[in-house]
């Protein structure tokens, strides 16, 4: 930005014929333009501008450059242009339905994002993590953990590599001590999730070729993932959780990673749609935007709090 800047005040002086009065009209201090012209003309190595105390001119290579400058100056406008018209024509409905927890705490703020960009779409929003029926539910797309239970169903990857982790808060851990191995979860609270009347109690770890089943007890059952994480930060028991879940407590220290060297089973991300003819312009910018933010969080080192 700051070499646009210097162009733009090569141009307006040259236009203006005064380095204050583009300096005015760029809103710059006098000391700050001549800066920005010298620095430009350091650059190109040669003068553009030859300055006295009453007038100034361009030279030979400033005729030469300033062309060029103007030239520059509009293609960039032009691409602006083009960007803007392009954003305009991206519109129309998107039916999204998404889990609670992830939906909430990591994917709410990029939809928020996403429409900024595209003032056109309008957004028609379920948060549940009860599986949404995206042939007789009016839902266009469905943002969920694992393979589709329907092959006909299209399945693009958003974070295919995501997997579950055992967690508890710090709190809960000074009260209860920390679990060595999975094995040792049967002397301690589990909390656990519900999905349609299921409920998932049976926790799969595996080290190298080694795998556990480990079947788990507690006091509290919920059909809300965002609900079972807020119990495991607030204190009241382990949560076998999605790491895209708890990855802002994992950070925050809110939560702590257990057992890290046993791996919990895959939990990928996908967005889902019935045909590949839903897949229109405005669905796939907003699958390469999920991803790709999904990937730079993937990437990030752990922070204090969470183990790698």
């Amino acid at each position: 930005m700051k070499a646009l800047q210097d162009l733009l005040l090569f141009i307006r002086t040259a236009e203006l014929g005064s380095l204050s009065a583009a300096a005015r009209l760029l809103d710059l201090t006098p000391a700050a333009a001549s800066a920005a012209l010298k620095r430009l003309e350091a650059e190109l190595d040669v003068v553009l501008l030859v300055r006295s105390t009453r007038s100034m001119r361009l030279t030979a290579e400033g005729e030469i450059y300033l062309e060029h400058c103007r030239q520059a100056l509009q293609l960039l406008d032009d691409g602006r242009d083009a960007i803007a018209s392009g954003r305009a024509l991206i519109r129309g409905t998107l039916r999204l339905s998404m889990p609670s927890d992830v939906g909430r705490n990591l994917l709410l703020p990029w939809l928020d994002e996403f429409l900024g960009h595209y003032p056109g779409i309008e957004l028609q929003l379920q948060i549940s993590d009860r599986l949404a029926d995206v042939y007789r539910q009016p839902v266009d797309l469905a943002v969920r953990y694992g393979d589709p239970p329907d092959s006909s169903l299209v399945a693009l990857p958003l974070a295919p590599a995501n997997r579950r982790v055992l967690c508890a808060s710090p709190a809960y851990l000074e009260r209860h001590g920390v679990p060595a191995t999975p094995q040792a979860l049967s002397g301690h609270n589990c909390l656990c999730y519900m999905l349609s009347d299921y409920v998932h109690d049976r926790w799969r770890f595996h080290r190298g070729k080694e795998e556990l089943l480990v079947t788990v007890r507690g006091n509290r059952v919920a059909d809300d993932g965002d609900t079972v994480r807020r119990w495991a930060v607030a204190g009241y028991g382990l949560a076998y959780k999605s790491r895209l879940d708890v990855v802002q407590d994992l950070r925050a220290g809110r939560l702590i990673e257990l057992c890290p060297e046993w791996k919990g089973e895959a939990a990928p991300l996908n967005l889902i749609c019935p045909d590949r003819r839903r897949l229109n312009p405005a669905v796939q910018l907003l699958r390469e935007m999920l991803r790709s933010r999904l990937d730079l969080l993937a990437e990030a080192a752990p922070a204090e709090g969470e183990r790698p």
